[in-house]
């Protein structure tokens, strides 16, 4: 397929109804391309009119919108807010959540829920949990962890966000970095009809005090820790703490290039991002059922309640995995009508055709995001969901949501991007800081949801240390990125040691390290291969023996695989272990993975 042919072309009809279009009409623009220049030239205009139409709730309205340097904003300065008070503003009869369990659709309309964040808000400061205090998250995308989620967050608290799939050593590190004073989690979790254990897996990582969500397992409580439904509240009041706009309400993390994941904080502005590119660049309407296959130790976990609550639309939860019929049944029965995926699903669906005969009648947006997409899948897609588009979308958690993506009034061609986000500027940079068509991506700052500090790194020097000095200040972002004739852009991976696998950014230091006991294995040197045409990137290890003569890549592969399966996550599959005599090295001893990249295509 010619990568400039569009795949999908907007009708008049949804041009009409976009929100960006209204947007548009609101600030006297005729074009699109006239909007995003004004967003990025005005923050002030324009993060205003966003925060007008969200209706983003104060208790104590700013004093000006952004005030600072670009590198050091200051977002609401004079503010009083809590977040999740923006999250009720639809009418209470409205469904906020449709969730599928026991084989059932359940609705919860917003006035349930926020009566059950209520319930657990109060719950927290019944056992004496205090605003700026931290509460662990480590369970799949329920009901139960939404309400917990945004029940921390009103109570002035910080979630640490956790993926239920990370083995019990990554757990742990993620309490070391955070020292949250509880832990929410539930007994077990079932995927495709295997029980795996939940609460034993926290246990074993450390974790102090637990409430825990009960399915039916038999599983003993320790004495410290408590059922969920004896720590919810009989008080269904919800008082929410109002903070100064920079306090934190989530932390979540993101893989560098040492082994120790970057511990990136939330606070009460960062959701406007996810609420803003949800409601101009996915079209989101408040009449919309979302549904993303996604996890609260991902930065689309909370995007997902942010985006959909605060758009007053409703979203959509399946527990289970997003590749059988099943799923593809709930995105119908639900009434899904923005549908967000990664790429692997997609490929799934594909070859084993489970997408067939899909009874999508109101699937009308299609978004993808985590890994690079492959053209031939999408490009199928597009046709097989009914000719509708998808809104390729790429940030990062650091971001609060995407830097690069699409609209619904833009043409849509298969794994390409068709603009940066409203509120971002980029520039692509060659090996000599030069601007090119290919070369590494860097963003132009401000804008809301960009991170302004980490917690266990120095945040100027990860992120403006070094950069190159052009016309404008930029902030180092590590995607390989090239612009297309037509304007567009096509992701070619990352420039760093970070890849992403299944989604999940991962650093070849953490794979390396869990695979570091592989018998008769000196050295490895892992890496992400992405193939020449788009798709998701290929787990390569590449490895030298302590006796060639002994070499055997099919069994470290085999040895390897079950290693990063106990250690880090079962997500991550070794495409290729590769046999080498030495790693290529820096004069200063540093592994040149990017050679190794390079020569693997």
């Amino acid at each position: 397929m010619d990568e400039l042919t569009p795949s999908w072309q907007p009708t008049q009809a949804m041009i009409a109804n976009a929100n960006v279009t209204a947007l548009m009409a609101d600030a006297g623009f005729r074009y699109y391309e006239e909007l995003h220049r004004w967003s990025v030239l005005d923050p002030m205009g324009f993060w205003g009119t966003v925060i007008d139409r969200l209706g983003i709730v104060f208790s104590q309205s700013p004093d000006t919108i952004v005030d600072g340097t670009a590198e050091h904003p200051i977002w609401l300065g004079g503010a009083r807010m809590n977040i999740v008070d923006s999250c009720f503003t639809a009418g209470s009869d409205r469904t906020a959540v449709v969730y599928r369990r026991d084989g059932e659709n359940n609705g919860v309309s917003y006035q349930e829920l926020q009566a059950e964040v209520a319930r657990f808000a109060n719950g927290l400061s019944d056992r004496g949990i205090e605003p700026g205090d931290r509460v662990a998250l480590a369970m799949p995308m329920t009901i139960e962890s939404v309400i917990a989620y945004l029940g921390t967050v009103a109570a002035g608290g910080a979630v640490v966000s956790i993926a239920d799939s990370f083995a019990a050593d990554e757990i742990r590190t993620r309490l070391r970095l955070t020292d949250p004073v509880l832990m929410i989690t539930q007994d077990q979790l079932i995927r495709t009809g295997r029980v795996f254990p939940m609460y034993d897996k926290v246990v074993e990582a450390g974790a102090d005090r637990c409430v825990v969500v009960e399915t039916g397992a038999d599983v003993r409580l320790r004495r410290q820790d408590i059922a969920w439904r004896h720590f919810l509240s009989d008080d269904a009041t919800l008082t929410t703490v109002q903070q100064h706009p920079a306090a934190h309400t989530n932390i979540l993390f993101s893989s560098g290039t040492t082994g120790e994941p970057k511990a990136i904080p939330w606070t009460h502005v960062t959701p406007i991002k996810a609420a803003m590119d949800g409601r101009y660049h996915q079209d989101i309407h408040a009449a919309d059922v979302v549904a993303w296959p996604t996890n609260l130790g991902w930065v689309m976990g909370p995007w997902l309640i942010y985006a959909t609550l605060i758009n007053e639309a409703t979203f959509a939860l399946y527990d289970d995995v997003p590749t059988g019929r099943g799923f593809v049944e709930f995105v119908a029965d639900a009434g899904v009508t923005v549908l967000g995926l990664v790429p692997s699903i997609v490929s799934v669906w594909r070859s084993t055709g489970v997408l067939d005969d899909a009874p999508w009648s109101d699937v009308r947006v299609l978004s993808s995001t985590g890994e690079a997409s492959a053209p031939d899948d999408y490009d199928w897609l597009m046709n097989q969901a009914g000719g509708v588009p998808v809104i390729e979308y790429c940030g990062g958690t650091e971001i609060g949501g995407g830097y690069i993506t699409g609209t619904v009034i833009q043409d849509a061609i298969a794994a390409t991007f068709t603009t940066p986000t409203l509120g971002i500027d980029i520039r692509i940079l060659d090996d000599a800081g030069a601007e090119a068509d290919t070369g590494e991506l860097f963003l132009v700052p401000p804008s809301i949801g960009m991170s302004q500090d980490l917690l266990n790194r120095d945040h100027d020097a990860v992120y403006y240390e070094g950069v190159p000095q052009i016309d404008v200040p930029l902030r180092r972002h590590g995607d390989h990125m090239r612009r297309l004739p037509n304007g567009y852009y096509r992701a070619l991976g990352r420039v760093d040691d970070t890849m992403n696998l299944s989604g999940i950014k991962v650093s070849s230091a953490e794979i390396e390290r869990a695979i570091s006991e592989i018998d008769g294995v000196a050295e490895t040197a892992a890496i992400a291969v992405s193939p020449p045409d788009g798709g998701p990137s290929r787990l390569v290890v590449y490895a030298v023996p302590a006796d060639p003569a002994a070499a055997d890549a099919d069994r470290w592969k085999q040895e390897m695989q079950e290693a990063i399966r106990s250690q880090l996550n079962p997500l991550f599959k070794v495409s290729e272990v590769v046999i080498i005599d030495e790693l290529p090295r820096t004069a200063s001893a540093k592994v040149m993975r990017r050679s190794l990249r390079e020569s693997h295509q």
